[in-house]
């Protein structure tokens, strides 16, 4: 069993930054899949940004140069930086990690970007 728990949501106006963080408890981000998705009022969740072994990260078009995904393996944690935010961007975001048959979700952080 993997425990993750964000941190990191919050009101923020158009234009602006925001940093979240996920770590996680029983489970190796070093070896896993970490992931970042979200979900907006009335729309599926999706996917934002992943980073895979050997450090390949993978962006949703939507936030491509606006938004990095990191990790730190000595603390087991991944990170998203969030930069010049838009209303649209604006859901619950879920950090995600998968290792084989792994696959487990943290609880989500609510970001808000007012216009």
């Amino acid at each position: 069993q993997v425990r993750l728990m964000e941190s990191g949501g919050a009101l923020v106006q158009a234009g602006g930054s925001l940093r979240l963080s996920c770590a996680a408890v029983g489970g190796r981000f070093s070896i896993a899949t970490a992931g970042w998705y979200r979900q907006a009022p009335g729309k599926q969740r999706e996917l934002v940004a992943r980073i895979m072994s050997g450090d390949i990260t993978d962006y949703a078009d939507s936030v491509k140069g606006r938004f990095t995904i990191s990790r730190d393996n000595s603390e087991n944690t991944v990170s998203l930086q969030m930069n010049s935010l838009k209303p649209e961007d604006t859901a619950v975001y879920y950090c995600n990690y998968r290792f084989g048959d792994d696959n487990f979700w943290g609880q989500g952080t609510q970001v808000t970007v007012s216009s």
